[in-house]
């Protein structure tokens, strides 16, 4: 009798843990605002996860670089710390070009031309992450990039000396092309460098001004439309192995969901932040024939530059990016 009993009650400890020895728990380091739209997206997305698993994988999101800073996501990620993080990719052109496609100035600057360079870069993104331990999940744009600046300026000669805050390779290198002081600066200590005048201008989106109240210590926004970089989230390749094939399966759906979700949002928050923006006192301003075609120029500089970087593999993504563009609408007789 004592025996059928400690049975039972080995099985019945047994059974209690089961559903915890089959519960996989993922941390999800990510650098922006809780309130930031790829924030609530990772939120979301977090939350589609564990539905869809019923359980089975959970993902705690930690948001504004509360568990890692920015630039050391990914590294928490590819050697396991994390299990799956976002990251900024133009933040790792240094370590290798292609990361760096989105953040050439004026090479995509509306959200169709910005997801066609993200069609073309996926495959060999997908490569180079694989070769590095990890995997793709998804990725979604920011809405396109402009100038914030404390002064009226009407060329590239009116930034020159100006403390620039660079936040990747790309931001650094205009600042060197435009003449400016580069002052790297992540987006979670925007607001203090601001406030302190470590940096008087920036370029980024009108999500990042409104997040970070950069209208409290600059007063114009340039609309130049520059470009759309992209936050990818990137899973450690042994985590996900580790998963069981249904797990995969939904998680893979639901990233599928969440990609289509961020980049709707973004555009469809990127007038909105504009006017927010505009409602602090801020000016949002139709940038000068002259200031665009300076900012071109810088562009046209940095594409060369990143081509010659980038070798096969960048010129395979700009063929791609080029032969996906929609065919010129003949002209009206």
């Amino acid at each position: 009798m004592m025996k059928a009993l400690s049975g039972l009650f080995a099985l019945s400890v047994a059974l209690a843990a089961a559903p915890a020895l089959s519960q996989t728990k993922w941390d999800l380091p990510a650098a922006y605002a809780a309130t930031n739209f790829h924030s609530e997206n990772l939120i979301q997305f977090a939350k589609d996860v564990d539905q869809a698993t019923a359980g089975k994988l959970k993902i705690t999101v930690h948001a504004n670089a509360s568990l890692f800073k920015a630039n050391e996501i990914k590294r928490a990620v590819q050697g396991g710390q994390a299990q799956i993080g976002e990251v900024l990719l133009v933040n790792f052109e240094n370590e290798n070009p292609i990361f760096g496609a989105d953040g050439i100035p004026f090479l995509a600057t509306s959200y169709p031309e910005s997801k066609r360079l993200y069609d073309a870069q996926k495959p060999v993104l997908d490569k180079l992450l694989g070769n590095q331990g990890m995997k793709l999940l998804f990725a979604v744009a920011w809405p396109p990039q402009g100038i914030y600046t404390k002064k009226e300026i009407n060329s590239v000669a009116d930034l020159r000396g100006i403390k620039w805050r660079a936040y990747s390779p790309a931001t650094a290198k205009i600042a060197e092309l435009i003449g400016a002081q580069p002052v790297t600066i992540q987006a979670a200590e925007l607001s203090q460098a601001l406030a302190t005048g470590v940096v008087e201008s920036y370029m980024s989106s009108g999500s990042t001004g409104y997040d970070t109240k950069t209208y409290e210590s600059l007063k114009y926004f340039y609309d130049t439309q520059a470009w759309l970089p992209k936050n990818a989230v990137i899973v450690n390749k042994k985590a996900y192995d580790a998963l069981d094939p249904a797990t995969q399966a939904a998680l893979n759906k639901v990233a599928a969901e969440a990609e289509t979700r961020g980049w709707k949002v973004s555009e469809e928050k990127d007038a909105w932040y504009k006017k927010a923006l505009n409602e602090k006192g801020m000016k949002v301003v139709t940038p000068s024939t002259k200031l665009m075609t300076d900012m071109k120029q810088v562009g046209s500089i940095m594409l060369a530059d990143w081509q010659k970087k980038a070798g096969s593999d960048g010129e395979a993504i700009i063929a791609a990016f080029n032969k996906s563009a929609p065919a010129a609408k003949p002209a009206k007789k």
